[in-house]
């Protein structure tokens, strides 16, 4: 699937910024309340390892309930239970990342893995870990001055937030109703989801949509433009991930 492959290319870069990592930069904090820069790539090798244990045929790797009442609360839970040096912690999410890309090719892509909130088929939990890759390596950038530049793979990232705004719009207790996304890539080309007839559009950056949906932007922010009677509502529920 090419969605590995660019979930592997993601990867990549982010492993590139945290190889010239310094010391005092692993413990600095990260965009991510609470964490430091480790604890947010340890939480990535620990998802990651959920994701081979998925894929795996062993569901019970991510039993998150153990941990907490809300994924939030059980992500931190599990972070605080197995903080380690920056080297083992990078050790880990290079051997975890490589195991669970190792474990997606391998799987039926017709036989959906259980995950968070629900059971995903392969390609789309991969495309949801390269949502979660990309979106913290903008919390450790972020705050550490790091040049993370946006590039194609928002494509994915971007796909996935329209395609979840159904679920976005049941958590709300709202119906769904059709939305179309006109969206400006990186390369100034234009990506289009949605019905070409849907009344609600929302119109603009990419890399500006796929943050609003990461919560790592407002609305109000994101210079996002909205037409029609619920594309404002869209933009305000859009989210690229599970919440429980």
């Amino acid at each position: 699937m090419e969605i590995l492959d660019d979930l592997v290319a993601e990867q990549d870069q982010l492993d590139t910024v945290l190889a010239g990592l310094t010391p005092d930069d692993w413990a600095r904090p990260s965009a991510a309340e609470g964490w430091t820069v480790a604890d947010v790539v340890l939480h990535l090798a620990q998802t990651e390892e959920a994701v081979a244990a998925s894929a795996g045929g062993d569901p019970s790797g991510i039993d998150w309930h153990r941990f907490g009442e809300t994924v939030d609360g059980a992500m931190d839970a599990m972070v605080r239970a197995e903080r380690d040096a920056p080297a083992e912690i990078f050790a880990r999410w290079r051997a975890a990342r490589r195991d669970a890309v190792r474990a997606l090719r391998a799987a039926d892509p017709g036989q959906p893995l259980r995950w968070v909130a629900a059971s995903l088929r392969p390609r789309t939990l991969a495309t949801t870990r390269l949502a979660e890759h990309w979106a913290h390596a903008l919390d450790i950038t972020g705050p550490l001055g790091i040049v993370y530049p946006d590039t194609a793979r928002l494509r994915h990232v971007a796909w996935l937030g329209h395609s979840t705004l159904p679920y976005a719009f049941h958590l709300a207790g709202r119906p769904s109703v059709p939305i179309r996304c006109s969206l400006t890539a990186p390369d100034g080309s234009r990506w289009e989801f949605g019905d070409p007839a849907a009344e609600s559009v929302i119109v603009g950056a990419a890399g500006a949509f796929c943050r609003v949906g990461a919560q790592r932007l407002s609305p109000a922010e994101s210079g996002l433009q909205t037409r029609g009677p619920h594309a404002a509502e869209a933009l305000r529920l859009l989210r690229n991930y599970a919440v429980v």
